[in-house]
């Protein structure tokens, strides 16, 4: 355990360390004004396990260097034990409402001593259990939300975050009045690749396309996501036609690169994707949120029906 003392008498302070490496206490530091406690603990590695202050110091009291200790948020956490004289006790009141936690009296008595350290230690320790339990509760919690919006087989964005992160993209652009596009992606003859190959390489298929997908983002406002079956979409905040159609030529080109056989595909020999665009200047455009998804999708179904491996936008 780390104590530091805080004392303006030299003899004090000795007798305190003194009792305390009899106690078994030996890594202790020793503060003789309260602003040079100030700054130990503002340069401490850590913070130490508790701070043994006297009231009555020249200069800043005791009390108003626990104020400032516990308004700090870096050292809020130290437990403080007022020491004190007895004719000091009508400031204990403005010691615990400024935030310590116990007191101890001078002259100070052995017994008493170890026994208060003792009792604010293990309050310590519990406050510091209870902070480790919510803080595995915060994370657990974490993993859960991303877990939830997140597609496990693609390890994308599933529906549930899209349409979250979507009207949000949608808000932005209508306040700043900038352009947004939507891709609308399908797999083509997708369903021929699971008969003829399996659904488990389906599956391979469906990782490796969401992949290649990903790598044709170059902006961190981009963002992807698989809505549903072998369809994806992709939402460009602040793109126009031309970078949105540059975009849906990058995807089909990485995709391409992957060479994924489709043996059962009538024209290409591999897995292509057919893409369907939109875009709209939301506040200002004639759709609205559905109304731009549904024309990307039916820009998609366009694609499909002219031979697919396509792109057809809709402006």
């Amino acid at each position: 355990m780390e104590i530091l003392i805080v004392d303006d008498s030299p003899t004090s302070r000795m007798l305190l360390e003194t009792i305390l490496k009899n106690a078994g206490y030996t890594q202790l530091t020793s503060a003789a004004t309260a602003q040079e406690a100030l700054d130990l603990l503002r340069a401490w590695n850590g913070l130490p396990d508790l701070v043994l202050m006297d009231i009555n110091m020249p200069g800043m009291d005791g009390i108003e260097a626990t104020r400032i200790i516990k308004a700090d948020p870096k050292l809020r956490d130290v437990q403080i034990i007022m020491v004190t004289v007895s004719d000091e006790e009508e400031y204990l009141e403005q010691a615990f409402e400024a935030g310590a936690v116990d007191f101890i009296n001078k002259p100070v008595s052995k017994g008493e001593l170890r026994a208060r350290i003792r009792s604010v230690l293990r309050l310590k320790n519990e406050m510091d259990r209870r902070k480790e339990r919510e803080r595995e509760l915060e994370d657990l919690t974490f993993r859960l939300a991303e877990q939830s919006n997140l597609d496990c087989l693609t390890n994308v964005a599933n529906r549930r975050c899209f349409n979250g992160l979507y009207a949000k993209e949608w808000d932005r652009a209508r306040r700043e009045g900038r352009q947004l596009h939507v891709l609308m992606i399908d797999i083509d003859y997708f369903k021929l690749y699971n008969d003829s190959y399996g659904h488990l390489q389906g599956d391979e298929c469906l990782q490796v396309v969401a992949e290649a997908i990903g790598k044709a983002l170059k902006r961190p406002g981009d963002f992807m996501a698989r809505y549903g079956g072998e369809e994806f979409v992709v939402v460009l905040p602040d793109t126009d036609a031309e970078g949105a159609y540059h975009i849906a030529q990058e995807i089909q080109r990485k995709i391409a690169e992957q060479g994924i056989e489709h043996r059962a595909s009538p024209e290409h020999g591999q897995v292509t994707v057919s893409i369907g665009m939109a875009g709209d200047r939301p506040g200002n455009g004639p759709r609205g949120q559905e109304q731009l998804l549904n024309a990307a999708d039916s820009a998609l179904y366009e694609a499909k029906t002219a031979g697919r491996n396509s792109i057809r936008p809709v402006i």
